[in-house]
């Protein structure tokens, strides 16, 4: 029997269901429903451990055209909990490609679901905000609704979640310069991604990845010349530890530089709190304006939480042994914070992912502007 013809449902938690057929592997799973706005970079998604936890919708009707490969994987390992799509595929087209899409899902255990109306998933979810969901295929499907509802409500929340710590590194590992070395970082390994890494070693950056936990003073054996805080998962008020080694970075005016996760850790060190936003920003088509210029850059992003900081004019950060802040990028769609720069203090980090795997390229420039940040505080001292 082909396993597209075997039954799927999928339940949200507030009771909404949907019926199709099981897509990638058969069973059951829960996480929270999101929905990319992507087009491609599929692999790049699943394997982003930002999206731990998380069930991915594709708000784009037609994905796993372009196959998998060996080289476009971000992380050792799929981080996302299920897959959401209208239509599969029927075939494989791209000189790159080195295994069927939905054949690959089923290698790594992964359970999806597809024949879903995914435009009417995405607007009931633009209305109703992120909430828990669970996709069940094969003999799992044969439940009462009832039933699998019950199951979805039992799933662990997003709030108060340290995701960080399921998805780091175990022991630390060195990424050497690709060019001349010119400084040493070291880059917090939050739920990093692989491509993160080769855009600061492509840059003369000896990059020296620890884990979530890594401490003040295994942080000061290292002697960085710079500190860089990854994308990641979860809610960024449950990491105590990560944002008391970031203060000590700042009072210590050791430069830093932070993505996605690590916008939202600078914000809460600074003494900024952060909140959780109704659906989130995913895909690779987020507007977002660069306050110093005015360009508006098409930026990736996965973040469900965002700062709550004051837009327009500089203020003294609410931790004000730091100095002045200011929002340097706001999302066009919503004026979500999508940056923070500190003023009297070397650090700076924005919301998206500027290495964007998959494209586009509008803001790798910023890993040019830590490296710059290097050279200013190496001269200054």
């Amino acid at each position: 029997m082909s396993l597209r013809t075997q039954p799927a449902q999928l339940v949200l938690e507030d009771g909404t269901h949907y019926t199709g057929a099981g897509f990638g592997a058969l069973g059951t799973t829960v996480g929270e429903a999101v929905f990319t706005t992507a087009m491609t970079g599929y692999q790049e998604t699943l394997t982003d451990p930002s999206y731990h936890r998380q069930i991915v919708i594709h708000a784009f009707p037609h994905i796993g055209n372009t196959g998998v490969n060996s080289e476009d994987s971000e992380s050792r390992r799929c981080w996302a909990a299920g897959v959401v799509v209208r239509d599969p595929s029927r075939i494989t087209s791209n000189w790159r490609a080195e295994g069927d899409y939905e054949e690959h899902l089923k290698s790594i255990g992964l359970v999806g679901i597809c024949d879903v109306d995914t435009r009417a998933l995405t607007l009931h979810l633009r209305d109703k905000g992120a909430m828990r969901m669970g996709i069940f295929s094969g003999d799992d499907a044969q439940k009462p609704v009832d039933e699998l509802l019950e199951i979805v409500r039992q799933a662990l929340q997003m709030e108060g979640a340290d995701l960080a710590s399921e998805v780091t590194c175990d022991a630390p590992y060195t990424i050497p310069a690709q060019t001349e070395k010119r400084f040493s970082v070291v880059a917090y390994d939050l739920g990093v991604k692989k491509t993160t890494l080769e855009q600061l070693a492509q840059r003369g950056l000896e990059v020296t990845v620890v884990p979530a936990n890594t401490t003040v003073e295994e942080l000061t054996e290292l002697s960085p010349d710079g500190v860089f805080f990854s994308n990641g998962p979860g809610d960024p008020s449950a990491m105590k530890q990560p944002i008391a080694v970031l203060q000590y970075v700042l009072k210590e005016r050791i430069p830093f530089f932070g993505i996605c996760f690590g916008n939202q850790l600078l914000g809460r060190a600074l003494g900024f709190d952060t909140y959780k936003l109704t659906f989130g920003h995913r895909g690779s088509n987020q507007p977002v304006l660069d306050v110093a210029s005015g360009r508006v850059e098409i930026t990736t992003q996965n973040h469900g939480f965002a700062v709550d900081a004051p837009l327009g004019e500089p203020v003294t950060a609410p931790n004000s042994e730091y100095g002045r802040v200011q929002v340097s990028h706001i999302g066009m769609n919503d004026k979500v914070v999508e940056g923070l720069k500190c003023l009297d203090i070397p650090a700076f980090s924005v919301q998206f992912h500027p290495e964007s795997a998959a494209g586009p390229h509008d803001s790798r420039t910023l890993f040019d502007t830590f490296v710059q940040l290097l050279a200013d505080n190496a001269k200054e001292n």
